[in-house]
């Protein structure tokens, strides 16, 4: 299990974690939300240990990933940007691999032909989504605990992303390892994850399983004979309203039943119940906190 309890982190006169408190169970793959600039890749750093907390600690397995090199070993990190040396070749960066990591040729060679990638290319010769597909190619050939994504699928064509998910379920499946992902694309995380967390104000404001968090939010669609305000509804525990005439649009957490309930109150003309994906929740619990407004 993976635990950062208590972080902080500044730069300068900028905060950017602020006690922030999170939990990643073994073979999870973690959703990591939050707008531009919210700390997710800093929060990505610290837990792989290229940056040092101000305050606050990361464990994964009960080991420091900053102070215990032996456990640093055991996370991949893919950064927003992936870097490659001036003249590198995936061959070349091959052999700094299997000096600094337990790397294993054959999945090297595996997935050089799933992610159709050549080895004696130089890398600075790639493509964006070839230079996206070479750092997943070396983080999954590690055989790592824990693989940190920022930005996962940024630059990789629909096939690439396929090949990446049955990869990485595969991955999963035979070694337990887990995953954390930051993405712009909620839609793709949520085709992915089973636990997400919203950042947002330097810590974790929501976050847990996905679809138990999904069970607990329902949109509702309705139309009165009359027009009605958000202050019709006060016993709901409402994140998102809208209205057009006498047809409203809410996201409201609590039993859906019972919820369903209290709108019938109204004498409604129509109800309906819809699902709520990722990108409905974070929007949601955003502009619940008067974060996000479209």
């Amino acid at each position: 299990m993976l635990k950062a309890e208590h972080l902080y982190k500044s730069f300068g006169k900028e905060a950017v974690l602020k006690d922030l408190n999170m939990e990643v169970k073994k073979g999870s793959v973690y959703g990591l939300a939050g707008i531009n600039g919210a700390g997710k890749s800093t929060l990505l750093r610290i837990i792989a240990g290229v940056y040092k907390a101000d305050q606050g600690t990361v464990t994964l397995e009960g080991k420091d990933t900053f102070l215990a090199s032996e456990i640093r070993k055991s996370i991949s990190f893919v950064a927003d940007e992936p870097y490659c040396p001036s003249g590198a070749t995936i061959q070349s960066m091959r052999l700094f691999y299997e000096c600094m990591y337990d790397f294993d040729g054959a999945l090297f060679d595996s997935y050089c032909r799933t992610f159709d990638l050549p080895p004696s290319k130089p890398m600075s010769a790639f493509s964006k989504g070839m230079k996206r597909r070479t750092a997943l190619l070396f983080a999954l050939c590690t055989h790592p605990e824990l693989i940190l994504l920022d930005e996962a699928y940024d630059g990789l064509e629909p096939l690439a992303k396929l090949q990446f998910r049955r990869i990485l379920a595969e991955r999963m499946e035979e070694e337990g390892i887990s995953a954390i992902i930051s993405s712009h694309s909620l839609r793709e995380l949520e085709d992915i994850c089973d636990a997400f967390g919203i950042l947002e104000n330097g810590a974790i404001c929501t976050g847990g399983d996905l679809l138990e968090m999904k069970e607990k939010l329902h949109r509702f669609q309705a139309a009165f004979a009359e027009e009605m305000d958000k202050d019709s509804f006060k016993d709901l525990d409402i994140l998102s309203f809208s209205r057009e005439g006498r047809v409203i649009q809410m996201v409201v957490r609590g039993d859906v039943e019972e919820v369903r309930a209290s709108l019938m109150k109204h004498h409604p003309l129509l109800l309906d119940v819809l699902p709520v994906s990722l990108e409905e929740l974070f929007v949601s619990e955003l502009e619940s906190r008067g974060i996000y407004h479209e």
